[in-house]
């Protein structure tokens, strides 16, 4: 059976996003054709956490509404270099627990974080969605292999917009950022564009 996996922000007791969690977890019960799904406001809150300080919530949970949780203290890191990977076959529109194709592309990667191109389009790296800087707008790619709760949110409240990104318009952006459920928009590390190894024209890419 397929299990599936939400990891959510908790920081000083309080659980982040929480209406946006609980929506993906619910269209993926639905999808599956599941009428009930779990409840992650009433898991969060009889794990009785009254620490502050970050953490991530993991929750690995299958169709059959069996889950378990883990909670780990959480810091943001600093990434030293990117590198495309081009991957026409990927798909991961479920957040699914089984992320071994992930592992394998940063296995056969030279660098410490991958970026996914999917059809010449640019997408995700292994593990969140990502903003672009041209000018004073952010830009995150509308070829998205998972539709992330902080990219949504970020959607919605207009403070991101979305674009077309490919390896021809790529060097048309000076910086870029990693986000996702841990990784807010204004908390995160900015990394200039060659901080990207292979950017085109520069070298070949991974084919997978």
């Amino acid at each position: 059976m397929y299990q599936f996996i939400e990891s959510i922000k908790i920081e000083d007791q309080e659980i982040f996003l929480l209406e946006y969690h609980q929506k993906r977890v619910n269209e993926t019960f639905r999808q599956f054709g599941k009428e009930t799904s779990i409840d992650l406001e009433k898991i969060f809150k009889n794990l009785q956490h009254d620490e502050d300080g970050l953490y991530k919530l993991r929750i690995v949970y299958d169709l059959d509404r069996k889950f378990t949780t883990q909670l780990i203290p959480y810091a943001i890191a600093e990434i030293d270099d990117f590198q495309l990977v081009e991957n026409n076959n990927i798909d991961y529109s479920f957040k699914y627990e089984n992320r071994k194709e992930f592992s394998v592309m940063k296995e056969e990667a030279r660098s410490e974080e991958i970026i996914i191109v999917k059809n010449n389009r640019v997408t995700d790296t292994s593990f969140s969605n990502l903003l672009f800087l041209k000018g004073k707008e952010w830009y995150t790619p509308n070829t998205y292999l998972l539709n992330g709760v902080q990219r949504q949110y970020l959607l919605k409240n207009k403070k991101i917009k979305e674009a077309e990104i490919t390896l021809q318009n790529l060097k048309e952006f000076s910086h870029f950022q990693i986000i996702n459920a841990m990784n807010d928009f204004d908390d995160m590390f900015v990394y200039p564009l060659h901080k990207i190894l292979n950017l085109p024209e520069s070298s070949e890419y991974i084919e997978l």
